[in-house]
């Protein structure tokens, strides 16, 4: 690499790094309105899914199979 496009690259990283990463950025780019009981909901659901799918390898004698051949 020539040292001109390293200089180069790390003045447009410092001219862009801003808008990435500071306040700038942020106001680009607004989050998203997050609904968190709706979230608790989900966790709960697949919570309860997953346990009930590994007690069902279990009473089926799978639980120790490894999908990978392992």
């Amino acid at each position: 690499m020539l040292p001109n496009q390293i200089t180069a690259w790390k003045a447009h990283l410092v001219e862009a790094a801003s808008g990435l990463f500071g306040s700038g950025g942020a106001a680009s780019h607004p989050s998203p309105a997050i609904d968190v009981k709706t979230l608790h909901a989900k966790i709960g659901e697949l919570t309860l899914e997953n346990d009930f799918l590994s007690g069902a390898l279990r009473c089926s004698g799978l639980a120790g199979f490894d999908q990978h051949g392992g």
